[in-house]
């Protein structure tokens, strides 16, 4: 299959997305789609997989032009997209989701859909049981389910983004296997939008590099990864080495103790955390394993089923998250637009929301303290922008201009999801300027570098059980992958 985008635009107001971009994807490839936050990487992907129009340009296929408007009628046409979080149906089981978008009918023969599951299931190695519910299955077994899924549907041309955030390293290299199976043996074609060059390098056979919304790069691998970094950029990325933490006598800003925490299925007994001024303390674990609700306690916003938070001196067990945030406690979500943003809020709202605390809003203020913190942390938007119009990547950016400049100690899920190397690396900078102010950090992420990179201490979920990993100096990223994957046979804790 061959796929051809002519000369395509698409402008978001005065930002130019996609300018004049030219690209050619031949089949039995796994491709590479790189690019810093707000390049336009993921509008082109969504363009081609039929999400959103283009303003101008063209699709050919197999040297015939196409126009479809929709993600169906892009499936009709062999293109399929995984999004980074997949669009599944929670109410449904697995088999009821592999059949969702197909045209079998109102009545189902339920046991040919289930052999029809299993056997394009099997030969890629994935254990889905077709009665299971979707919240029964962790982040990277939804994923292998939208696969299949798409394979059903006779996509010959799959679109991923961001696959590999909350998976294991086993389970990336499971999906690393499926796709070269895919492409090298299937001659299907494979895009991969990513911002984890290792991955990239790891992977794939050529990459195509946007930035600023023009394509400035096309290269076969392999390649090194200053040379994408310089592609990406412009420039070489330097990484600081981070100071040591000095935690003598800091006094302990955050304590669980003794805490019973409950979550559906999960339970997680007796956990202990303590948190001091100047502390960077990484939550790891796979999606699921409880670093959401050991985080979630410590701000107030999961009820305690017994044990204690305290806030400095002060015991919290009972109060709510309000009461957390006066006490200088800030939690950041992970779920960007589902609990950290509300779409349909302009940013210069959102910024009264959190930094204006009257029954009226000075909105000339409000507008004004906004275009300062767009100009310091980055964000492509402006002011009056609709939160929902800007990319994953600044919409991070800027939740973290939302963070009160006074808290003591903050609370954030995976801080920099979806940024590029460079974005992430200047997100850390800011975080440990606050540090250094003696704040103390607890941060969950999917990315093991990263939780060895800035971690003065670790904790591991797996199963609602807390390991503690004090000695970072004994432990490499490949023993906390095993340790994330419940194999305690490793060192270091």
């Amino acid at each position: 299959m061959k796929i051809e985008l002519r000369h395509i635009h698409k402008r978001f107001g005065p930002i130019h997305a996609n300018n004049d971009i030219n690209l050619t994807f031949g089949g039995g490839r796994l491709i590479g789609v790189l690019g810093e936050n707000g390049a336009g990487k993921s509008t082109l992907m969504k363009i081609l997989a039929g999400y959103q129009p283009a303003d101008s340009g063209e699709i050919w296929i197999d040297d015939k032009h196409v126009d479809y408007n929709g993600p169906e009628a892009a499936i009709e046409h062999g293109i399929g997209m995984l999004q980074q979080d997949p669009l599944d149906v929670g109410a449904f089981s697995v088999l009821e989701n592999f059949t969702y978008g197909s045209r079998s009918g109102f009545f189902l023969n339920r046991d040919r859909i289930r052999r029809r599951l299993l056997e394009i299931a099997g030969p890629l190695g994935f254990d889905l049981e077709p009665d299971r519910h979707i919240e029964q299955l962790s982040i990277a077994q939804r994923q292998q389910l939208e696969i299949v899924r798409l394979l059903a549907l006779g996509i010959r041309t799959l679109i991923l983004d961001e696959p590999t955030t909350g998976i294991s390293a086993d389970q990336k290299e499971m999906l690393f296997d499926t796709l070269r199976r895919l492409a090298h043996e299937d001659g299907m074609t494979v895009l991969l939008v990513s911002h984890k060059l290792e991955d990239v390098l790891a992977l794939c056979d050529e990459v195509v590099v946007l930035r600023a919304g023009k394509l400035v790069g096309d290269l076969e691998m392999p390649a090194t990864k200053a040379q994408l970094v310089q592609m990406m950029f412009g420039q070489e990325v330097t990484f600081t080495p981070r100071p040591p933490s000095n935690l003598d006598g800091a006094p302990v800003l955050l304590e669980l103790n003794g805490a019973n925490l409950r979550d559906g299925r999960l339970n997680i007994a007796n956990a202990s955390l303590s948190l001091r001024a100047g502390e960077v303390v990484g939550v790891a674990g796979m999606d699921g394993s409880g670093q959401e609700l050991l985080m979630r306690a410590c701000a107030g916003l999961t009820n305690l089923n017994g044990g204690h938070v305290r806030v400095g001196v002060r015991d919290m067990s009972r109060c709510a998250y309000p009461d957390f945030m006066r006490a200088g406690v800030v939690f950041g979500a992970a779920g960007r637009l589902e609990e950290g943003l509300i779409a349909g809020l302009t940013l210069t709202e959102h910024m009264a929301l959190v930094h204006q605390h009257k029954a009226m809003v000075d909105w000339r203020l409000a507008r004004r303290f906004t275009e300062q913190q767009i100009a310091h942390y980055a964000v492509r938007g402006r002011a009056h922008d609709f939160i929902e119009t800007l990319s994953g990547g600044n919409q991070q950016r800027a939740l973290m201009a939302m963070l009160p400049e006074a808290a003591r100690v903050l609370v954030l899920e995976q801080p920099t999801r979806g940024l590029d190397v460079d974005s992430a690396r200047w997100i850390w900078e800011q975080l440990l300027a606050r540090r250094e102010q003696g704040a103390a950090i607890l941060f969950s992420s999917a990315d093991l570098d990263e939780l060895m990179l800035y971690s003065d201490r670790l904790i591991v979920c797996y199963a609602g059980e807390l390991h503690s990993l004090d000695n970072l100096q004994a432990v490499t990223v490949g023993d906390l992958g095993h340790l994330i994957g419940g194999d305690f046979s490793r060192g270091g804790h």
